[in-house]
């Protein structure tokens, strides 16, 4: 064979392992009941929650209009 025909096939079985690794996390991740996901993102928040001091994320800005536009 050819070193292209070998390069289309190593390209052919990349693509048939990614989707195998895909369709097995999709797999795990459909396995988790809803209330086990809303613990664990209750839990998650938690943590963050905890991390973290109660200041906003963002502080308001001095001024929420914009700039008016130049005149030529």
């Amino acid at each position: 064979m050819r070193w292209w025909k070998w390069l289309g096939l190593a390209g052919v079985v990349g693509v048939a392992a990614t989707g195998a690794v895909i369709a097995r996390a999709e797999r795990q991740r459909r396995a988790y009941t809803p209330d086990e996901i809303r613990e664990r993102l209750r839990a998650r928040a938690a943590d963050i929650g905890a991390s973290t001091d109660q200041s906003p994320a963002h502080p308001a800005r001095a001024s929420t209009t914009r700039p008016a536009p130049r005149g030529r």
